[in-house]
């Protein structure tokens, strides 16, 4: 996920945390304690002068492969 972040944005900051084992036993955590849930905090070039929405929705069309591979939930914090 951070590969494919650090390609598709150029990103000046980024952290992509695993926060899946906070939820386990929850909707959409699969049991192994990874790989479900994720926090992304991110800054890029391409946001400056985005809305917060208009940003989010440039990580989520980034990460749309992996949303669609069983990424259940994605916290975005950008800056």
């Amino acid at each position: 996920m951070s590969a494919h972040l650090q390609k598709a944005l150029q990103p000046t900051e980024l952290e992509v945390l695993d926060e899946s084992w906070q939820h386990e036993g929850h909707v959409g955590a699969n049991g192994s304690g990874s790989g479900t849930h994720f926090r992304v905090r991110i800054a890029s070039p391409l946001f400056e002068g985005k809305t917060r929405v208009a940003k989010h929705r440039i990580v989520y069309e980034a990460l749309q492969v992996f949303i669609d591979e069983g990424v259940h939930a994605l916290a975005i914090e950008t800056r």
